[in-house]
């Protein structure tokens, strides 16, 4: 689904609010079907793209960190 949409996960950077909005906009035009919602859809579709915006970043913070692995001095 989504392939245009890149992992935002990286190790060692901070993922923008511009790039977790992006994201949202992508997915939610996806599952809603639409590209530009009507008048009457935009404001649920808005709301749409911040709650997905909003979960995904609670989901980024919320993510343990994989150790890094250090090499040994020699």
């Amino acid at each position: 689904m989504c392939r245009s949409i890149k992992v935002l996960r990286r190790a060692g950077q901070i993922v923008t609010t511009e790039e977790l909005d992006a994201a949202a906009l992508q997915f939610v035009r996806k599952i809603s079907g639409f590209h530009k919602p009507s008048k009457a859809n935009e404001a649920v579709f808005e709301r749409g793209v911040a709650e997905v915006s909003a979960a995904s970043r609670r989901l980024l913070e919320s993510l343990e960190q994989r150790a890094q692995k250090t090499s040994p001095a020699g």
